[in-house]
């Protein structure tokens, strides 16, 4: 009787390849695990960041294209205000009474402005367009004394509790 000769490679797999084999395979699956799924939560925070941004971009540009303060000529032509000889700057910070969201039209107006708060033109608030964020706005004297020039002060909460702030300084012009 004749043995037929079995080519190797025809041959299953050995316990020592398949024991390999599996420590690779778990290898592969930690570093999955510890290094590539924690990135989907780091996207998420990116985003609320970008988003942040935005809010706090739009708010800081609608504050720019107001004049400095409610006795400087909103048509220019004459000096700012608080120059000597002429009309003092304002000493409270904050809109004028009677004034509504679409009235506002000088920087400290915006003193107080919250997530709450109307849009401009518009009967949706910021919490309509950025739910779970929180926004807060201050105008403050960058130096009370000479009022020549106000701080705004942005600041916005992301769902994730992520305070980020935003400053910019608004001179009188």
């Amino acid at each position: 009787m004749r043995f037929k000769r079995v080519n190797p490679s025809e041959n299953g797999f050995t316990l020592i390849e398949l024991v390999i084999g599996m420590l690779v395979l778990s290898i592969a699956l930690v570093m999955m695990t510890s290094m590539l799924f924690p990135q989907a939560d780091r996207a998420a925070q990116t985003l609320q960041r970008v988003r942040s941004a935005e809010l706090a971009h739009s708010v800081m540009n609608e504050i720019w294209g107001k004049r400095y303060d409610q006795n400087t000529n909103p048509n220019g032509g004459t000096p700012a205000c608080g120059i000597t000889g002429l009309l003092a700057c304002s000493d409270t910070l904050g809109h004028e009474t009677g004034e509504g969201r679409n009235d506002y039209n000088d920087v400290d107006d915006y003193q107080g402005l919250t997530i709450n708060s109307n849009m401009f033109d518009s009967s949706d608030t910021y919490l309509d367009h950025y739910p779970n964020f929180g926004l807060e706005v201050s105008v403050a004297y960058v130096v009370p004394a000479t009022k020549a020039a106000k701080l705004i002060t942005v600041t916005v909460t992301t769902p994730n509790n992520e305070v980020i702030t935003y400053q910019s300084v608004r001179s009188n012009y």
